[in-house]
């Protein structure tokens, strides 16, 4: 039994993730190294890429500390409307990107309910860099407190408490205690939340308008190409995007190899 299992276990992984990952691949560099370089090198895939980047690098430390805070404040205090913070927490996966994407154009689009005082005060959000990030924010929010709540809620409050009573302020006690407590759970939310805001699609395609060489991220141009059926160019730049997600995975595993020892010991407090 539990070798048929496994087998079924590799099959599935090898078939529904290591398979179409090398078809990603193998259509890339069919043409060749030096046409999937030209693709990813041309002006708009260079663009899509800079964008991509540089909504994660906003988005994602913003989500760590909003989820360090939302966590802490679950799991180390009570308080009234508990409960309902955590259900909010969980809302962006309840909720489908492009729903998300629309309530966004509805509350700053032109028509939205600021649309007309951020117009006046020369603000664009929607279709422009702005939208694109407080979208991507809205969906990545959960996985930084969703990786935190059951960490910290298992290592209790006594270390806390204990430096409390020695002394220390609450900021003190946060630092030198919860936040070393909770530093390689933090580092794995934070790395699947860079994951999901660089291949985030639906909720990107409703605000960001479309704009060929402007608020295209790698999804969309890589649908825009797919689209104009530019297939070694699309898979080129799909193939970057996959890239850098397998990226984050290895330094995810090589974190948990290298330090597999202070990880188990920081579950056990």
């Amino acid at each position: 039994m539990r070798i048929t299992l496994s087998v079924v276990a590799i099959g599935v992984i090898v078939s529904f993730l290591a398979l179409p990952l090398l078809l990603v691949f193998s259509y890339a560099l069919s043409a060749g190294v030096s046409a999937a370089l030209s693709a990813i090198k041309d002006p708009d895939a260079l663009v899509a890429i800079r964008l991509t980047l540089l909504v994660a690098a906003i988005a994602v430390p913003l989500n760590a500390i909003f989820g360090i805070a939302a966590s802490w404040a679950i799991t180390k205090f009570d308080f009234h409307g508990k409960g309902v913070l955590t259900t909010l927490i969980d809302l962006p996966f309840s909720i489908s990107p492009v729903v998300s994407g629309l309530v966004y154009v509805l509350i700053f689009g032109l028509q939205g309910w600021f649309g007309p005082e951020l117009r006046d005060h020369g603000i664009k959000v929607i279709f422009a860099l702005p939208g694109i990030v407080l979208v991507t924010m809205f969906v990545t929010f959960p996985f930084v407190a969703r990786e935190l709540i059951p960490l910290m809620v298992d290592q209790g409050r006594e270390e806390e408490e204990a430096a409390v009573s020695l002394g220390a302020s609450e900021l003190q006690t946060f630092f030198h205690i919860t936040l070393s407590n909770i530093k390689w759970g933090l580092l794995y939310g934070i790395l699947l939340c860079n994951a999901r805001a660089m291949g985030e699609f639906g909720a990107v395609s409703v605000v960001s308008g479309h704009i060929r060489g402007l608020t295209d991220t790698m999804p969309l141009h890589v649908e825009v190409l797919y689209n104009d059926y530019e297939f070694v160019d699309a898979f080129a730049v799909a193939s970057l995007l996959a890239l850098l997600a397998i990226v984050t995975l290895i330094v995810k595993t090589l974190l948990e190899w290298r330090y597999a020892e202070e990880i188990a010991a920081s579950h056990r407090h």
